[in-house]
């Protein structure tokens, strides 16, 4: 088995593929990826550490991910032509929805399944457009367990439809839906507690009775999905370096 360190990799994506100036990445998505506020820590969005595994000096991290939005929503309140305003040619931009595209039954911010096909393809159109790379992200994994301790899906046809559209446009994918469910099959109803929002009455004076969240991440569980996601982006940034893309 092939196995390539976050070092190699990034000396892989060298500042002579890029310039003198770090690259840009924008980052576009929900709740999951998002920047938390003060009063919602220690709950942490993966893509506040997703820099952590990338060189600074080579890339620099435009989180533009919010809470509860969908593409739907993120198009509608004008946040993905606010980030398009600021998109440069070379910049990388990555899209994450699907938590909340799925919520069918509420107008806002669900969307069928077509819809959320037909968003996912104008993002990738509109990155393009920009002379800029898109790269899709199917969601992340909720924290599901059945009363035998096996994992399960809660996101249906949606990241089947993020792999559609990637696949049919030539776009870059990461796939944390699958790899985030790995993680949590490896790690079990228990120890998957910890990469969670959970903590106990008294615990945190943000939430003094508690919480029991299996969507959100622990600062660990931040960490490791960020990881998780890091990796396979310093592959698709050396392939284009090395022009195999």
């Amino acid at each position: 088995m092939r196995v390539r360190s976050f070092a190699i990799l990034v000396a892989a994506c060298g500042t002579a593929a890029f310039g003198q100036k770090p690259v840009t990445v924008h980052m576009a998505g929900d709740s999951t990826m998002a920047i938390k506020t003060d009063r919602a820590r220690p709950e942490t969005g993966w893509g506040e550490a997703f820099g952590e595994f990338l060189d600074p000096a080579k890339f620099a991290i435009d989180n533009r991910a919010v809470n509860g939005r969908s593409a739907k929503s993120f198009i509608s309140e004008g946040r993905w032509q606010a980030l398009l305003d600021v998109t440069k040619p070379g910049d990388w931009v990555l899209v994450q929805f699907g938590h909340n595209d799925e919520k069918e039954t509420s107008p806002d911010p669900g969307a069928p399944l077509a819809d959320f096909r037909r968003n996912l393809q104008s993002f990738v159109a509109d990155v393009r457009s920009k002379g800029a790379i898109p790269v899709l992200l199917t969601p992340v994994m909720r924290r599901r367990y059945d009363e035998n301790g096996l994992f399960f899906d809660t996101h249906g046809e949606y990241p089947g439809v993020v792999r559609q559209v990637a696949k049919e446009l030539g776009a870059d994918l990461i796939d944390l839906h699958t790899k985030t469910g790995d993680l949590l099959r490896q790690q079990g109803p228990e120890a998957s507690r910890a990469l969670f929002l959970m903590l106990k009455p008294g615990e945190h004076p943000n939430y003094p009775e508690g919480v029991e969240d299996n969507t959100h991440f622990s600062p660990k569980g931040a960490r490791a999905v960020a990881q998780l996601a890091a990796g396979p982006f310093l592959e698709i940034v050396a392939k284009r370096a090395g022009g195999t893309r």
